[in-house]
Parts: structure tokens; C-alpha cells; sequence
């Protein structure tokens, strides 16, 4: 593990910290690639059912390193591609992530920073934290991360921030639907932990598998076929062994056998 990260497990429960502090946790090639392995060990990992992303200090992510940003400044056209496919590969492996997963929103996101909080399934902020897609008063556009921002708070909203740069705040964030709690500072833990329980109640592979449904409910062109696969997907997810549990379990008032589970490995 980099020293730009931390990855912390607590049971079903991994907790994956930026430790980039001085540097308010802001993208290099490093932490990219760190960030990168990180995750794909989190969703391979059988024991993880939960992923929470952090950052450390004051800021949650400002984005990209201005050390970094000079010198892809000096590099070659294909080299900055490259880069930024790797930027690319970043985001999208924590979309699609095979795990639910919270952004704990501190402090401060920019750029590449906020791309992570659209990224993430849940996002709880405080009201302090600012944020800016502020690419823009550089000459240059947040194209990588524009597909999961665009997502998060839709087009029209989106046309505003990426043109003006202007930064807003945890306020409007959640107006525009890029975060889905705002709690003062005292309260964020609690607020994350909240969430971290309601998931582990659900069943495992039907948390897991939300966000797929999502995005192929939104993606889907042919409604008849849409009818046909998502009717496929809830008859084999109710003789699943987890369909058969949850079902048993709801029947008989008693909690089903994966809530237990995760009750004894957090005590």
C-alpha cells in the first residue's frame, strides 16, 4: 500500500483513506495508480460488503497536484493521453465497484475530487465543504470525470459549473443531487455508520448488484427487452440462495442469516 493511502478493514466494513494532507490529497500518477489497486483488492475481497472513501485534513480531494499538472503540461499529446486513461480506468472501476460505497465528504472537492463523490453510490458531506469542477480557468474541461458528474447532477446543471467554474457549496451540491446528506461536522460519522448498517441489512448481492441494475434500467434503448431481462433478474434472484433466505427470513421474523453475520464480525 502507497503511503498516499490507508486501507483499513473492520469486518465487512473496508475504509479506504487519501493521505495526501499537505497536499489536500490532491491526484498524482502515484496515488492514481495507488487508488487504483486499492480498489480492485476491495472488489475482490469476499470478506468487504461495504467501501467507504475518506481523505485526511482538511480537504476530502482538491484534484489534481499542481507538480503533476506542470509536468503533463511538458509532455507529448500521447503521453497525456495515456494519463488520462489512466485517471479514466480510476473513475469508472469505482463506479462500477462490485460494492456498495459511501464518500465521507469532510472538506473540500475539486476537479478530480468531486469526480470521486459522483462516483461513489452514497455521499455525505458537512456544511463546510466546497466544492468546484474549476477546469475550466485553465483552458481545459473535467472530460474524464463528465460522464459520472454529468450522472450525478444532471445535464442542464452540469452545462453551468464545467463553462463557469464557479465554486459552490455543500448546499447546492445537494440541491443538484451530487450529495445526498449535508450534517454538521459532529455528526458525520454517525451519519456515515447509519448508512454502513442500512446496507448490511440488505443482502449482500443485492446491494452489490443496485448499481448495475441502475445502469442498465438507464441505459437501455428496447423496453421489451428491458421487461424481459429485468423479469429475468428477479426470478433468479427469488430462488437464489440469498432470494431464499431474505424470504424465509421476512416469513419467519427473524433476521436473515447475513445480517448476523455481519452483527458479529463488527463486534
Amino acid at each position: 500500500m502507497s503511503d498516499a493511502l490507508t486501507l483499513t478493514l473492520a469486518g465487512p466494513v473496508a475504509r479506504l483513506r487519501l493521505e495526501r494532507s499537505a497536499l489536500h490529497n490532491a491526484f498524482d500518477a502515484g496515488l492514481v495508480t495507488a487508488l487504483t489497486a486499492a480498489l480492485q483488492d476491495v472488489g475482490n475481497d469476499p470478506q468487504v460488503r461495504v467501501l467507504v472513501l475518506e481523505g485526511a485534513g482538511a480537504s476530502f480531494c482538491a484534484g489534481a497536484d499542481i507538480g503533476w499538472m506542470r509536468g503533463m503540461a511538458d509532455a507529448s499529446e500521447a503521453d497525456n493521453r495515456e494519463d488520462a486513461l489512466a485517471l479514466a480506468r480510476l473513475m469508472r472501476l469505482l463506479d462500477e465497484l462490485p460494492k456498495p460505497t459511501i464518500a465521507r465528504v469532510q472538506g473540500a472537492a475539486f476537479g478530480g475530487g468531486v469526480g470521486l463523490v459522483a462516483c461513489c453510490d452514497i455521499a455525505i458531506g458537512v456544511p463546510a465543504a466546497k466544492f468546484g469542477l474549476t477546469e475550466s480557468r485553465l483552458g481545459l474541461l473535467p472530460a474524464v470525470i463528465s460522464p459520472y458528474v454529468i450522472a450525478a447532477i444532471g445535464a442542464r446543471n452540469a452545462r453551468r459549473w464545467f463553462a463557469t467554474a464557479e465554486v459552490f457549496d455543500a448546499a447546492q451540491a445537494y440541491r443538484m443531487g451530487l450529495l445526498h446528506e449535508v450534517v454538521e461536522a459532529d455528526a458525520l460519522d454517525a451519519a456515515v455508520d447509519r448508512q454502513v448498517a442500512l446496507l448490511l441489512k440488505a443482502g449482500p448481492f443485492a446491494a452489490a448488484d443496485a448499481k448495475r441494475l441502475v445502469r442498465e434500467v438507464v441505459a437501455a434503448t428496447d423496453r421489451d427487452q428491458l421487461d424481459h431481462d429485468n423479469a429475468s433478474l428477479i426470478a433468479a434472484m427469488r430462488i437464489s440462495a440469498e432470494g431464499q433466505e431474505g424470504l424465509s427470513a421476512f416469513l419467519g421474523k427473524r433476521s436473515p442469516t447475513w445480517v448476523e453475520r455481519a452483527d458479529s464480525a463488527t463486534d
